[in-house]
Parts: C-alpha cells; structure tokens; sequence
C-alpha cells in the first residue's frame, strides 16, 4: 500500500489514480459528515460529490503542516456548511446514532435501544430520535458543526480547533453551548426524556 505522503505528492502532479486512491480512503468518512449535515442519503451523495470536487481544485493548497486527514475533515465541514446556509430554507433534519453527553455526564445513551424493543418501544424510541435530529437542525451553525464533530465522529478538541478554524477554548466553548442549547431545546419534551436526563 502506498503510504499518504507520496499519494498527496502524485495527486499534487495531476496523477488521476493517487487521487482516486486518497478519495477511495476518505469517501466514508466524508459521506458520514454529510449525511449528518444533509439528513438524506440522496442530498448527502450531492454533498459529497460537492467535497471530492472541492478536494480535487484545492488539493495543491495542502502543504503537509497537517495531517491529510484533519484537512480533509475541514474542506468537508466548511463544503457542508457552505450548503446549508444556501439551502436553510430547505434543510432536513439530522440523524443521530452516536452519544451525546452534557458537560457532566450522559444526555442520551446509546444504550436507549433495547435488543428486542417492543412495538410501543421501537415507537418512543423513534420518536426520540427524531426530537434530537430536529433539536440538531435548530443549533446555530457554529455550535452544529462542532457538536457533529465532537459528539458525533469523536475528533479531538486539538483537530476540532484546526478543522474550524479557531482556539482549542473557542471550541470548547462552543461545545458546551451547543450542548446546553441541545438540552434546553429536548427539555421542551422533558416528558420523553425523563428517564435519560441526569
């Protein structure tokens, strides 16, 4: 296998393969984050075609003082943020698999879906969802992105704070607003949520 730096070095040459191969590495990663920014499979395969574009225009802009992969995670994040704020009017809600926490514990657990839920179950639980899908869709877009990022795909505060653009406390913050908002917003169905609520 070919390692990254000479991949990005060929890409960088205009060698089509060593594109297709870094592409071919980073697609799942890229579609993930846009699934969570679109909310749709079909809107979420324009966007990524949108980010393997921008990558392929802006790929002679990578001067390795990162790693490929927090750049990447950048020309994504801002390609999605870039969408949403031209299609607002039109955006869909996210979809939400993974934790989100609050500054002291647990907001939501995966651990909310039982092996064998029954129907009034898989019901509250669908419902669930879509008030945290709907409760993501209303964050501002700053504290979206690195709620995404954060709670969602897991990154370090260090590469939230290179992907977006600004300090390690400015993503923090942003964080824990972003969270509190989160909580303020599924409160309004403090009954649903009762159980999960530290």
């Amino acid at each position: 296998m070919t390692d990254e730096r000479t991949l990005i070095k060929k890409a960088q040459k205009g060698d089509v393969e060593s594109f297709e191969e870094i592409l071919y590495r980073y697609q799942s990663i890229i579609y993930n984050i846009s699934y969570r920014f679109a909310g749709s499979s079909e809107d979420a395969e324009d966007m990524t075609q949108e980010v393997f574009i921008k990558i392929f225009r802006n790929i002679n802009s990578f001067q390795f003082k990162s790693k490929l992969s927090t750049w990447i995670y950048r020309v994504t994040t801002n390609t999605c943020l870039d969408i949403v704020k031209r299609k607002k009017d039109n955006m869909t809600a996210f979809s939400l698999d993974d934790n989100l926490e609050d500054g002291e514990g647990k907001l939501l657990s995966s651990e909310i879906a039982d092996s064998r839920p029954t129907p009034d179950k898989q019901a509250e639980q669908h419902e669930i969802k879509n008030a945290v899908n709907k409760a993501i869709s209303q964050l501002p877009e700053d504290y979206r992105a690195v709620v995404i990022l954060r709670d969602i795909h897991g990154l370090p505060y260090d590469d939230i704070a290179e992907i977006v653009d600004c300090s390690v406390g400015t993503v923090k913050s942003r964080i824990s607003r972003g969270r509190r908002k989160l909580r303020e917003i599924l409160l309004k169905d403090r009954e649903l949520f009762d159980e999960f609520f530290v």
